[in-house]
């Protein structure tokens, strides 16, 4: 019984239960952020480009033509770069990391 009451001392310790909640914010987090990019972000980005979504763009290394989709060049097993998902998921840990970065800052001042 004394591990038991070991482990349930350590799990309800401050520093256990302050990251649980991190963790679970840090993934609510992840995905709002997640959405803005993808949703939001990339669209008017794609508008702008002229390409409608970039997170579907990619640079054909294969032969013959060029398929019309991501889906269909990776269908085709074929090689080919698929810029525009590395791009939003750089986006992401970009915004990600920055507000990190804020958090941080703001607790060093308190």
């Amino acid at each position: 019984m004394g591990l038991l009451k070991e482990f349930k001392d350590f799990a309800m310790k401050g520093n256990v239960v302050d990251m649980a909640v991190g963790i679970i914010i840090g993934g609510a987090f992840g995905t709002i952020v997640n959405s803005m990019v993808n949703d939001v972000m990339m669209p008017v980005l794609g508008s702008i480009a002229g390409k409608g979504s970039l997170g579907n763009s990619f640079f054909w290394l294969g032969e013959g033509d060029k398929p019309k989709s991501l889906e269909e060049a990776v269908k085709s097993g074929e090689p080919y770069i698929a810029w525009g998902p590395f791009f939003e998921n750089t986006v992401n840990f970009l915004i990600i990391a920055f507000s990190v970065f804020m958090l941080v800052k703001a607790m060093n001042k308190a």
